[in-house]
This record gives structure tokens, sequence and C-alpha cells, in this order.
């Protein structure tokens, strides 16, 4: 018989739930030897329920991992089901077209057993600092030149090591101390998580979690389906332009349906660019991870995120495109279009309520990856540091400056990076005028410079966008800046990994953010009923 909750008691089994996961993201931010995890904030906790659904997310985190964790618990269960695990055992995986789109971001998942049965799951994707192959630039050919793939298998069996496991997976990285540390992180994190929620359950008289998710997950969809019925009934269209250090362009068309009777949402990318040669190509799951994010954010944030509040969200993609990736599509960068799908989806929902609208902003942080030599010959490679340009203006306030939206991840203190490797930064400030006027302007970007105190060659994997199509404002606000990036005050024209030789200068200048509405003493456009938004 199913358990039912008064409202007081519900309130506080969900208050629980959600410190439980964010203590687990905490202890795994604690124990984390990535420093992109451990001082930038790029990971996802969540708790699960006996058949693989997001119950509660942690509030720290990435949309593009903690929306692609929610799918990828039930891709691992298919493979390993829950009533075949056995008390010790862990799965892992990083197969990027199940889970967070590339060989870097590994996940796991780490069942909960009570009186010697699983009650729940606590899941975790942490941005790792190296799975050997390309690194993290968009240069590779393919999938399996970008670093080790790592099936779904079970990292732990019965408590013990699967060595097979490990010695594959340690043998294929650069640093494989770095490696194990970080995947003992996820693990300690899936304990601590597992001792909490077993003492909740202790308290509340509770066999397992699952009627409690029923109740979340069925609130969560109702209150979503009740959201999307108070919109306009339509379809609503629009586009933006990527462009990238080689000069190519990539279109991101975007249709977005609303149901009013079934209380759904609909979001088509049919139109959109095919598959790029290069490392940038988006999987499914991160395409519905970035698109559910941004719907959900104009249709209504405060409900939680979770399976329910996710359904009635539907993704359609055609197969092989820029959007929904396959094997062997390469897809390591798969961030420089994926976080800038909100770009063209904003100016959808600009359409619905353009009170909730935003101008384009950078889009994609700028990763850079810096490996080589130390003079005994010792090998170093950064942690990937990530930085951000500026966010588009809102109708009732300004544009962010140097934020990474929509990512949510901070940049690597340079303070940590030039420790952990012999990079000097000989510049890092906002970058004044880059933002777009308007009633409300946008974001500044900012400007950054570096050099690599070597004797020897070292190579950089450097991912920019937007060096020539600036972000667009809306409703009258003017374009941001577009951005820069120069070695030696040449620009770079390419993709791919550079190598570089002692004293070279690398310099970054970051976009800035487009503005909202005219600028003072101008006239306002005011949103067209033709589906279509001007910019």
């Amino acid at each position: 018989m199913s358990r039912t909750f008064d409202p007081i008691e519900l309130e506080v089994l969900w208050q629980s739930l959600i410190a439980t996961v964010n203590e687990q993201a905490r202890a795994l931010q604690r124990a984390a030897f990535s420093p992109i995890v451990r001082e930038a904030g790029d990971l996802a906790n969540a708790v699960f329920d006996r058949r693989g659904r997001m119950v509660a997310q942690a509030v720290t985190g990435t949309p593009g991992h903690i929306n692609s964790l929610a799918r990828a618990a039930s891709a691992m269960l298919e493979e390993y089901p829950t009533d075949s695990l056995v008390e010790g055992d862990v799965l892992i995986t990083n197969d990027p077209y199940k889970t967070a789109g590339q060989l870097l971001d590994v996940t796991v998942l780490y069942p909960v057993f009570r009186n010697g049965r699983v009650i729940a799951f606590f899941g975790s994707t942490i941005h790792h600092t190296d799975v050997g192959g390309y690194g993290i630039g968009a240069g590779a050919r393919d999938v399996f030149e970008e670093g080790i793939w790592i099936p779904i298998v079970r990292l732990m069996i019965a408590g013990e090591r699967n060595h097979d496991a490990w010695k594959f997976i340690l043998s294929n990285v650069r640093q494989p101390d770095h490696m194990a540390g970080d995947l003992h992180a996820q693990m300690a994190s899936g304990e601590v998580g597992a001792q909490r929620l077993r003492s909740l359950c202790d308290r509340h008289a509770l066999d397992d979690i699952e009627d409690l998710a029923d109740e979340i997950i069925t609130r969560s969809e109702a209150a979503t389906r009740a959201s999307i019925r108070e919109l306009p009934a339509g379809t609503y269209r629009a586009s933006a332009v990527l462009d990238l250090a080689d000069g190519s362009e990539i279109d991101i068309v975007c249709a977005i349906t609303v149901d009013t009777d079934l209380g759904e949402i609909t979001v088509d990318y049919e139109g959109s660019s095919g598959a790029s040669p290069y490392g940038i190509n988006v999987v499914k799951n991160y395409t519905h991870a970035y698109t559910t994010f941004t719907v959900r954010s104009v249709l209504n944030p405060e409900l939680p995120n979770n399976h329910g509040s996710l359904a009635p969200i539907k993704v359609e993609a055609p197969v092989g495109s820029i959007v929904n990736a396959v094997s062997p599509q390469p897809c390591t960068a798969r961030h420089v279009v994926g976080m800038f799908l909100p770009n063209a989806l904003l100016k959808a929902l600009a359409q619905i309520r353009p009170q909730q609208a935003m101008a384009e902003g950078s889009g994609a942080v700028w990763t850079m990856q810096v490996s080589g030599q130390h003079p005994d010959g010792r090998p170093f490679i950064t942690a990937m540091f990530t930085y951000a340009g500026g966010v588009g203006a809102r109708a009732s306030k300004p544009g962010l400056s140097a934020c990474s939206y929509p990512t949510g991840v901070a940049a690597v203190p340079i303070e940590v990076v030039e420790a952990s490797a012999p990079i000097r930064f000989l510049r890092k400030e906002l970058r004044v005028g880059s933002g777009g006027s308007g009633a409300q302007v946008g974001g500044l970007g900012q400007t950054i410079e570096f050099t690599v105190d070597t004797d020897r060659a070292w190579q950089l994997n450097a991912v920019t966008s937007r060096l020539a199509e600036a972000p667009q404002g809306i409703f009258g606000g003017e374009s941001g800046a577009a951005g820069s990036f120069t070695v030696n005050g040449e620009p770079v024209r390419t993709q791919a990994r550079v190598t570089l030789q002692p004293g070279d200068h690398v310099r970054l200048d970051l976009p800035g953010g487009g503005g909202y509405g005219a600028p003072e003493g101008a006239t306002t456009p005011s949103p067209t009923t033709d589906n279509e938004v001007p910019v």
C-alpha cells in the first residue's frame, strides 16, 4: 500500500533530500583532485529512485552535467538492472552518447542498500583533468582519438576493486594518480549520500523512497504542465549564428511548440547545421540538457528540477546533426555549441514571455588546456581553466560581466593555475565598453594574457567562439563586442591544437553581452506577433 504524506511531512522530507545531495556534492568537491571540480565546481550530483528517476539534485553543478545525469542513470541501469546489483557494487561510464557528451566527463552511480535491498542511487558526473587522447580541444577527427572510452561497467564488485577495469583506465591517462583520486572522491561522495539517506529513512520509518519519489515527481510534473497551459499555444521560431576560430559558422535553428491541451513543449532543431569535422558536435543528452534548462528558466524556475519537471519538455533533433551527434563523430568540445543553444532558444521564448527574455551573450566559456614539460623532462598538463564573457541584458537588469551563463561553472583561480603548471598570467581585467548599449546594457567581457615559463615547446588546446558574429541585442538593444584570440598579436585561425615556443604570448578578449531595449532617446520595438523576434 502506498504511503501518503501530509504537506508538513513532505516539506521536511524534501528539504532533507536536498540537504543530503548538497552534502554529497560538498564532499565530492572537497575531496576531488581536479582543480576544475575542486575550484570551479564543474560537477553534478543527484539522487535517484530504484527505477533510475532523478528525484532531487544538488544546487551546485552545471545544467549540461545535471540534466545529462538525469538521463544517464536510466541508461546505466538498462545494462545493470537494479535487482542484479549486490551491496558494494559501483557503476561507471564516460560513454559520451549515453551521458554528458564528452569522454572527460565520468559518471559514477552508487547504489544505496538498506536491509539487503537497493533503495536508491547517488549519481555524480565530474570533469576529469585527462582521459588520454587529444585533450580538451576540438581537433580530434573522431571520438576514438579523444581519449579512453569507458563502457558501462562495474568499478567496484561487492566492495572489491574491479581490477581489470581500474588497470585499463589508469593505463590510458597521463596522470593516473589524479584519475584514481577523483574516482575515489566520487565513490566517497556516494557513500556520504548513502549514510545520510539511510538515516533519513530510519528517522521517518521509510522502507525506501519509492512513495516519496512518486509524490515529488508527480507534483513536479503536474505543476510544470500547469505552467505550460498558461502560455499562448503556437509554434515560435528563431535562429542564431555561432562562428568559430577557423572562420566556419554554425546555424542553430529552433522551433518551440506550445501544446496547451497536453501541457507540453516540444523543441525541434530541424534546419540546424550538420555535423562538424571538429569535436564540437553535441550529443542528444547534452542538447536535451541545455534545452530543458533554458525552457524551465523562463517557464517556472521555482519548480524542482527532477524527472517530473523535465518530462513535459520534449526535444527533437536531426540524427547526425551538430545537435544530435552519433558515434564516431567527435564531441570533446561539445560545450561550444551546447552552451550556445540558449541564445537561439531565448529568442523564441521572447515571443512568448518578452519580460523573461534575455539578449544574446558570449555563450560558451573559452577553454584553455596547456601541456608541456618541466626543465627536468617531467610532463605537465593543466586542469582546464574556463573563462567567460558578458551575459546578455534582461528587461529589468543589465547583463552580468565575465559570468559563465549558461553553464554556471567558475573559472579556476589564476593562482591555482599558476601553482599547477608553469603558466604566468600577465593580465586579467574586465573589457571596458564591450557590453552592448540599451535600456539595459550587456555584461562586459574580459581580457586575459598569459605565457608559459619554459625553455621547451608547449601545446595549447584552445576552444574559442564568437570572434566575428558579436552577441546581438534584443528589442532595440545594441550588440556587444566580438571576441579576439591572438598569439603574439596574430589572430589564431584554427580549432586544432597549436604548438607554441618559449616566450610566446597568448591574449584572449572575450565577447560582451548584447543590450536589452533601445538606448535612452531611441524607440524600443514592440514584440511582434508573427513569431519572429526583432533584433
